[in-house]
């Protein structure tokens, strides 16, 4: 796997960097394979290769005054990408909703509003965390960052996710808020943890298609839902005439993008809003049902 800046260095001012976010992990809890404790306290083998070659699986699912939404969905790709993986290790769908509703219980009885981070690893752990939402900035400025997709491990999230945080890393320390991956032969794939979509020159809203190696993100496909989209292979040329862009992740919801490295984009321009505005309506459709 290949991660590299595409560009220089670019010079901003101390007060316009991105400032890193802490968790403060005592405020949270887990469940350790069904035992609830303390997020700081929960512990696994260092003999696990989950730690030692991140070999395992993992699911983040954002939570709205204690119910979580698309539940059922992400037990399905964790299924999934344990099956790909050949982790070896099955997954408990029943089991995980009873845990996840006590965790849920205890953590807030009036209504947990964060996010359960779910992973499943190769020494047979099950940990499930809260987490607070970190908070984004209204608008994202991306920098591309070269990256070669690990063909063998589509269609499966896995932990090992240390070339998607470099290349975070990599933007943020030339001043933007995070990365846009783009393959050696320029294509522009995804961000770090969430979907790229951009609004081309006729208006159309357009996304790169699964065959492309992205993640198959779930918020991606409530947006295909919603909208007509067109699952296009993206170019900096494309780039270049595009109207509008934004993010799309379990997190971050819709997220406008203001810049692509120099390209400049209206943040947020008329489809971002009117998919901010769907994607709201219907996770609350979804939660009332």
């Amino acid at each position: 796997m290949q991660v590299r800046v595409l560009h220089g260095p670019l010079v901003l001012g101390p007060h316009e960097r991105p400032v890193p976010q802490t968790i403060d992990w005592s405020r949270e809890l887990a469940s350790l394979d069904g035992r609830l404790v303390a997020a700081d306290q929960a512990t696994i083998p260092a003999t696990d290769e989950g730690l030692l070659r991140g070999d395992g699986v993992f699911e983040v699912v954002r939570v709205y005054r204690g119910r979580p939404f698309a539940l059922a969905d992400h037990l399905v790709r964790l299924e999934h990408s344990a099956r790909n993986l050949r982790l070896g290790v099955p997954i408990d769908r029943l089991g995980l909703e009873r845990r996840i509703a006590e965790l849920l219980e205890r953590r807030d009885p009036a209504g947990f509003d964060g996010a359960l981070r779910i992973v499943v690893t190769r020494g047979g752990h099950e940990i499930v965390l809260t987490e607070p939402i970190e908070q984004h900035p209204p608008s994202i400025r991306l920098a591309l960052v070269v990256y070669a997709p690990t063909r063998i491990l589509d269609g499966v999230k896995s932990l090992s996710y240390a070339a998607n945080m470099l290349a975070g890393r990599i933007a943020r320390e030339r001043g933007f808020d995070e990365a846009l991956l783009v393959t050696p032969h320029g294509r522009i794939l995804e961000a770090p943890t969430a979907s790229f979509f951009w609004v081309d020159e006729q208006g159309l809203l357009c996304t790169p298609p699964l065959d492309d190696h992205i993640l198959a993100s779930i918020t991606r496909d409530r947006l295909l839902r919603l909208f007509e989209v067109s699952e296009r292979h993206c170019t900096r040329a494309d780039l270049a005439t595009a109207r509008e862009a934004f993010l799309a992740s379990t997190t971050r919801e819709v997220q406008p993008v203001a810049c692509v490295e120099e390209q400049r984009f209206a943040a947020p321009g008329p489809i971002t809003r009117e998919a901010q505005a769907k994607l709201t309506r219907l996770i609350a459709d979804e939660l009332a049902a």
